[in-house]
């Protein structure tokens, strides 16, 4: 399975998402997926890329690509492309490499992040609603982080601002075991 991870690049992160993001990257490179990402050298997305690299091959699974970086031309510019790239796709902008991702996956996780973060979950999540594509899209919510997100959709969905369950589009997953059920893999 291809899985795409939204996450930060910031590098001011609490250890606890780091930790958690470096287990999710451990257990994706055991089990022969594949990370697609942003592909940037910071926070949580290295992380996330180098626990999947540097994660020794189970004996007997096939070599494959563990991680996708989708790079825009202005952060290889930047020399922030990371090292852990094991196949680079570059684009031009932003609205690319969320086209890029969505193309390349078959789930979406999203961990911790800021404004680019939300941007793809809202992007992927607003896809999903009006049927272009039928992937799931998790919330990994670790140490409540999308509790404050939660509250927004529901108060929205309350107030009739959203046709039907966001629940049935975005599901939230509190653990690394949630999400293992939620993917059924």
């Amino acid at each position: 399975m291809n899985i795409c991870i939204f996450c930060s690049a910031n590098r001011q992160i609490d250890p606890d998402f780091l930790t958690a993001t470096e287990e999710l990257g451990r257990w994706a490179a055991l089990n022969g997926h594949t990370i697609v990402y942003g592909g940037v050298n910071m926070g949580l997305m290295e992380q996330v890329a180098k626990a999947a690299v540097e994660t020794p091959r189970p004996r007997g699974q096939a070599s494959h690509t563990r991680t996708i970086g989708i790079v825009p031309r202005i952060v290889e510019q930047q020399g922030r492309a990371s090292q852990y790239n094991e196949m680079e796709v570059a684009c031009d902008n932003l609205n690319e490499r969320k086209q890029l991702m969505e193309e390349r996956s078959d789930a979406f996780i999203a961990l911790p992040g800021g404004i680019g973060t939300l941007d793809e979950i809202f992007t992927v999540a607003a896809a999903a609603t009006i049927g272009y594509h039928h992937k799931p899209i998790l919330l990994y919510n670790i140490k409540g982080f999308w509790n404050p997100l939660i509250q927004l959709l529901d108060s929205l969905q309350q107030q009739g601002l959203i046709r039907g369950r966001w629940e049935d589009h975005i599901h939230v997953a509190n653990s690394l075991e949630e999400i293992k059920q939620t993917l059924d893999i």
